[in-house]
């Protein structure tokens, strides 16, 4: 039996590779309303859109649907957190990461200095690969699902260590 999910929050990047996959039903099925974004990502989201990327207009639409939940800053420690972040960070991954420390939430994020901020805090951490495996080792998804997002999120510009997430499955064996 695969252990129960806490919240999981994402950044601009990771909700955007799904988005742009056509895949954000795989997020909505693997974490069953426990997804949230920042309204600092939302904004992200939504200058993107404005620049002409319509295919992302399904994550506002996920917002709007209710099963992808929009939050903001609520409390002091996480204003503290999340200003001490801007140091290093965009506002998105800054707000992800105080709201992930302060509320115990999972952050998601393929970026490498967020990820290392937020390992520092001790944070809780997946990416978009780490997400396509646990979708298919939880059989959200088979395994050529995932490869055909996977290889979505490359065209549309998503940089990959691997071509299939097959590859990182076998080395977990």
């Amino acid at each position: 039996m695969t252990p129960a999910v806490s919240e999981i929050v994402f950044d601009c990047c990771v909700v955007s590779n799904f988005a742009l996959a056509g895949a954000l039903g795989t997020l909505e099925d693997l974490f069953k309303n426990k997804t949230v974004i920042t309204d600092f990502v939302t904004a992200e989201v939504l200058r993107v859109i404005q620049a002409g990327h319509s295919r992302l207009e399904r994550v506002p639409k996920a917002v709007k649907a209710g099963w992808l939940k929009e939050t903001g800053l609520r409390t002091s420690e996480e204003r503290r957190l999340f200003g001490s972040l801007l140091r290093s960070l965009g506002l998105g991954e800054a707000s992800s990461i105080a709201i992930a420390k302060c509320r115990g939430f999972v952050f998601a994020s393929d970026d490498r200095v967020a990820r290392a901020e937020a390992a520092a805090l001790g944070v809780s951490l997946t990416g978009t690969l780490g997400i396509l495996v646990r979708a298919t080792g939880t059989g959200v998804c088979s395994l050529r699902a995932a490869d055909t997002h996977l290889g979505r999120m490359i065209e549309a510009g998503f940089f990959s260590p691997v071509r299939s997430v097959g590859e990182i499955v076998s080395r977990r064996k």
